[in-house]
C-alpha cells in the first residue's frame, strides 16, 4: 500500500511539527527535547489550573496532539507508530506543564502505556509533584475480559476532565470525575480491512467477503470475523452488544468514530444507521461521525457510549479551542420541510396520448440505452469517473416509467416532456445537456413542423451553454454530423454519420469538455468517448425501426 512521506524514521515527528504550523500562532509549541522526547503542549499555559496529559503511539491522529488546547488536554506525549512513550518523554511533560494543583494522567489501558505513564507518575511524584493517573479500558469486545482495551471512548474522558480542570476545579476532583466517566464507557469497533504502517510490508488478513468485528486501535486482529453485509446488519449487531452494557434508565452520549479510512459519504451511512437502531433511544447527545482516534488508514469505524448526568453533559457540550473535538449536537427527529410547488411546464397543458408507433420508437431507444450501461460504464472508467453507463440508463429508465403520462401524439410536447423528466433523474452535466437539448427542440417544433430542424435548434442550444464543438471528444461529435445528414440525406445517412462520428473520438488525444479533459494522452488513445457511442447507438436503433 502506497503512503505520503519522507523517511519512516522522521513520519512523527515531522506531522507533529506540521501539526504545530497549521494551528495557528501562539496555540500549540513542541520541547525542545523533540525528536527522542515527543511533547506537544499549550503555548499559553501558565500552570495555574490542574494539567492534564495524555498521549500514546502516533498512528491515532488527532489524538492525541489534536486534542490539546484550552478546554481540552495540556499536553500529549508520542511514541513512534503504535509505541508507547518512553518514561523519560512522560515525566519531561509533567515537569513541564505541572504547576501547584497537580496534573492527571489519562492513559488508555495497554501494558505499555499503563507501565511508561505509571512509573513517570511515581517519579514525579517523587521529585514532589501532585499527580493522579485515570486509566480508561472503554471496550466490551471480549466478554469477561479483566483487563480491557482502553479505545476511542478514552476521548469522553479527555472532555470530561479538560472541562473540569479549566474551570478551576481541583485535582482531586478532576481525577474522581474522570474515573467516574471512565467507568461509564462502553466501546466496540469494526473494519473492512486491516491498517497499513508506512514503510513495512501490508498483507491484509481478511478475505473479499470479511469484515473484523471487535478490534482495537493497533491493527490486532478483531474477535471474531463476519461477513460483509449491509451496514444496517452490522450496526444492528454491534448496537445489541453495547446496548447489552448501558443502564436503560439512563441518557447516553454517543461517539461516532472514523478508524482512518471510511469516507464521509460511507460515515453518513453508518451514522444513519445507528440513530435509526433501538440504541438511539438512549442517546441524547452526538459526538461525530469523524475521525478521532484512528488506526492509520483502517476502514473501519467505532461506536462509544457514555451515561450522562449533568456535570458530564455541560463538559461535553462546552466549546473548546482544539478543532479535532466536534461540537455535540442534541439527537433530534429528521426535519422534513415541504418543497416548493413547481409551476407547471408548457407541455403539462397538453394531456396524455398515445400513439403506437411513437411508443414503440421511443421505448426501443430506451430499452437499448439500458442495455449499454455497462459498456458505457466500462469506457467512461477508462476516460472519466465511469458512471455514464448509468446515468444514461437512468434518465430512460425514467422516461420508460412515465411513457404512460406523456402526450406521444404531439412530438413537440413529448420533447418537453422528456427534458423534463431528465432535468429531475438524469443528474450530472449531461442530464441538464440533454434536457436543454430537447427542451429546445420542442420549442422549435412547436413553431414548425419539422423534426430535423427542431432537432438542429436543439443543438445549438445544447452547445452554445455546454461550450463543446466537433473535435472535442463529446457526445457532440457524433451527434452534430448525424443530424446534418439527417436534415438532408435521412435517417440512415444520420446513423452512419453518427457511428463515424462516434468512431473517431478514438483517435483524438485530447478531451476539451468534461472530466475526460482531465485525462492524459495515452489514456484517452484508442477509446471511444461513452457519450458519443450512446448517440450512436440512439440513431442505429431509429434506422432500423423507421
Amino acid at each position: 500500500m502506497k503512503h505520503f512521506f519522507n523517511r519512516r524514521e522522521t513520519i512523527v515527528t515531522e506531522a507533529l511539527d506540521g501539526l504545530i504550523q497549521t494551528s495557528g500562532a501562539g496555540r500549540l509549541a513542541r520541547l525542545d527535547a523533540f525528536p527522542e522526547i515527543k511533547v506537544i503542549l499549550r503555548a499559553d499555559w501558565d500552570k495555574s489550573k490542574v494539567a492534564i496529559i495524555s498521549g500514546g503511539g502516533a498512528g491515532h491522529e488527532p489524538s492525541h496532539a489534536g486534542f490539546v488546547g484550552k478546554g481540552m488536554l495540556t499536553a500529549a506525549v508520542s511514541g513512534e507508530i503504535f509505541a508507547s512513550p518512553s518514561v523519560d518523554a512522560v515525566l519531561t511533560a509533567i515537569r513541564a506543564v505541572t504547576g501547584p494543583k497537580g496534573v492527571l494522567l489519562v492513559v488508555k489501558n495497554y501494558t505499555g502505556d499503563r507501565l511508561n505513564f505509571g512509573l513517570a507518575a511515581e517519579k514525579a511524584r517523587a521529585e514532589g509533584f501532585d499527580v493522579e493517573m485515570v486509566i480508561v479500558a472503554d471496550d466490551i469486545a471480549i466478554p469477561g475480559l479483566i483487563q480491557p482495551r482502553g479505545v476511542a471512548g478514552t476521548l469522553f474522558v479527555h472532555k470530561i476532565a479538560g472541562y473540569h480542570a479549566e474551570a478551576g476545579a481541583d485535582l482531586k476532583m478532576v481525577a474522581s470525575l474522570a474515573t467516574a466517566a471512565a467507568g461509564s464507557i462502553v466501546s466496540l469497533g469494526m473494519s473492512l480491512s486491516t491498517c497499513s504502517v508506512p514503510g513495512q510490508t501490508h498483507a491484509d488478513r481478511l478475505g473479499p467477503n470479511e469484515g473484523e468485528l471487535g478490534l482495537g486501535i493497533h491493527g490486532e486482529p478483531g474477535v471474531e470475523r463476519i461477513s460483509l453485509q449491509p451496514i444496517a446488519n452490522l450496526v444492528a449487531t454491534m448496537t445489541e452488544r453495547l446496548a447489552a452494557k448501558l443502564d436503560a434508565a439512563q441518557d447516553h452520549a454517543l461517539l461516532i468514530n472514523n478508524l482512518g479510512a471510511v469516507p464521509p459519504l460511507e460515515m453518513g451511512v453508518i451514522a444513519n444507521s445507528v440513530l435509526s437502531s433501538p440504541i438511539a433511544s438512549r442517546v441524547r447527545l452526538i459526538v461525530g461521525p469523524a475521525p478521532m482516534m484512528t488506526a492509520l488508514n483502517m476502514n473501519g469505524f467505532s461506536l462509544s457510549l457514555i451515561r450522562l448526568d449533568a456535570e458530564r453533559e455541560a463538559a461535553l457540550r462546552a466549546a473548546v479551542e482544539p478543532h479535532a473535538w466536534p461540537p455535540a449536537a442534541e439527537r433530534h427527529e429528521l426535519a422534513i420541510l415541504a418543497a416548493p410547488q413547481r409551476a407547471p411546464i408548457q407541455s403539462e397543458a397538453v394531456p396524455a396520448s398515445d400513439d403506437r408507433n411513437n411508443r414503440r420508437l421511443l421505448t426501443a431507444l430506451c430499452e437499448h440505452l439500458i442495455s449499454l450501461e455497462d459498456e458505457l460504464n466500462h469506457l467512461d472508467g477508462r476516460v472519466g469517473d465511469g458512471d455514464t453507463g448509468s446515468t444514461v440508463a437512468t434518465g430512460a429508465r425514467s422516461i420508460l416509467a412515465r411513457i404512460d403520462m406523456l402526450p406521444l401524439k404531439d412530438p413537440a410536447a413529448t420533447m418537453a416532456s422528456i427534458g423534463e423528466i431528465l432535468s429531475t433523474s438524469m443528474g450530472g452535466s449531461s442530464g441538464v445537456l440533454l434536457s436543454i437539448f430537447f427542451t429546445a427542440a420542442s420549442k422549435s417544433m412547436a413553431e414548425k413542423d419539422d423534426i430535423a430542424a427542431a432537432l438542429l435548434a436543439g443543438l445549438d442550444r445544447m452547445t452554445f451553454y455546454g461550450g463543446a464543438a466537433v473535435g472535442d471528444r463529446t457526445m457532440v461529435d457524433a451527434l452534430s454530423p448525424a443530424l446534418a445528414a439527417l436534415s438532408s440525406e435521412g435517417v440512415k445517412a444520420a446513423a452512419r454519420a453518427a457511428t463515424a462520428g462516434a468512431e473517431s473520438t478514438r483517435a483524438m488525444r485530447q478531451a476539451k469538455a468534461g472530466r475526460a479533459s482531465y485525462v492524459g494522452e495515452k489514456d484517452l488513445e484508442g477509446v471511444a468517448d461513452p457519450g458519443a457511442v450512446a448517440v450512436a447507438g440512439v440513431f442505429e436503433v431509429v434506422a432500423t425501426l423507421v
